[in-house]
This record gives C-alpha cells, sequence and structure tokens, in this order.
C-alpha cells in the first residue's frame, strides 16, 4: 500500500504526520499510539503477532485446539422446555416403567396366590389420572410459592398444597 493512501488514527491533542514526514521524540515509540485501545488482558505479544500474519502458533503434535461450546443464559432452557410441553398433550412419564410401577404396587395390595392381568388401556387410564393429579399438585405448587414471593418452587410448597386440598387431595 502507498504510503500516500495511509489513514492514521488522530489523537486530539497531537496531530500524527505520514511515516516520512514524522519526527521521533522517542527512541522506543515506533508505531502511532491508538486512542481507547488497551492491551492489558488481550493475550501475549507472540499471540498478537502470530494472528497479524494469518499464521497461527500451533505446532505439529499440538492437540487440535477445541472452540468454546454454545451455553445457553440462565432459565432460557426451562422456559423452551415450560413451552414445549404446554404445546403438546402427551404424555410425560415413560410408559414401561410406569408400567412396572403399577404391577409392583398391585402384587403388593393382593395375596401371594392372585396374580393379576392388565389391558394395556386400564395401565394408560391409570397413567392419564396420575399425570393430571401431577400437574394439577404442581400448578398449585407454583401458586404457593408466589404467594411466599418466590419463583422457586419448594417442598414446604408442596405441603402446604396437600394440606389445603384435604384428604383426598382436591379428588371427589
Amino acid at each position: 500500500m502507498a504510503p500516500s493512501r495511509m489513514k492514521f488514527a488522530r489523537s486530539p491533542a497531537k496531530k500524527i504526520q505520514p511515516p516520512s514526514k514524522r519526527v521521533s521524540t522517542s527512541t522506543t515509540a515506533s508505531t502511532p499510539r491508538r486512542a481507547g485501545r488497551s492491551s492489558v488482558g488481550k493475550g501475549s505479544a507472540g499471540a498478537r503477532v502470530a494472528k497479524a500474519s494469518g499464521r497461527s502458533n500451533v505446532q505439529p503434535g499440538d492437540p487440535i485446539p477445541q472452540r468454546k461450546k454454545h451455553r445457553y443464559r440462565p432459565g432460557t432452557l426451562a422456559l423452551k422446555e415450560i413451552r414445549r410441553y404446554q404445546r403438546t398433550t402427551d404424555l410425560l412419564l415413560l410408559k414401561l416403567p410406569f408400567s412396572r410401577l403399577v404391577r409392583e404396587i398391585a402384587l403388593t395390595m393382593t395375596p401371594s396366590t392372585e396374580l393379576f392381568r392388565w389391558q394395556s388401556q386400564a395401565i394408560q387410564a391409570l397413567q392419564e389420572a396420575a399425570e393430571a393429579f401431577l400437574v394439577h399438585l404442581f400448578e398449585d405448587t407454583n401458586l404457593c410459592a408466589i404467594h411466599a414471593k418466590r419463583v422457586t418452587i419448594m417442598q414446604k410448597d408442596i405441603q402446604l398444597a396437600r394440606r389445603i386440598r384435604g384428604a383426598w387431595g382436591g379428588m371427589g
């Protein structure tokens, strides 16, 4: 680039002259200073030279530098998840673990000589009712937390919601 086309940063106090006409007042200052720029915390001088020349200072055999993994701000994914689950009507609990739990409870409630066989619609109806109960409980729990001027639900909120509901938990 020709010296006549070069643009220089201007300081409000001092006018900078082109390189051919510049008079150096200091022996160490060979480049013009830029106002508002600081090199504190920007890395080593070797890294700046390598970046300026277009080459990296990674040698053959060095591990490949990994990019910083993208992270969402706290609470963003929770709000995204809430919106997703409010749009859907499908069941939230997995079917097989819920089915195993129902069968296990049925075994503890009956004598050991009797075995129950379950229709899939019966287990699905139980799962629908259980999830509706839990969703309603968490809605009331959230209201208790908001009443206490909090946004985080706690165990005491669930206990208060169940106590207010009564013996049958709002059912019946």
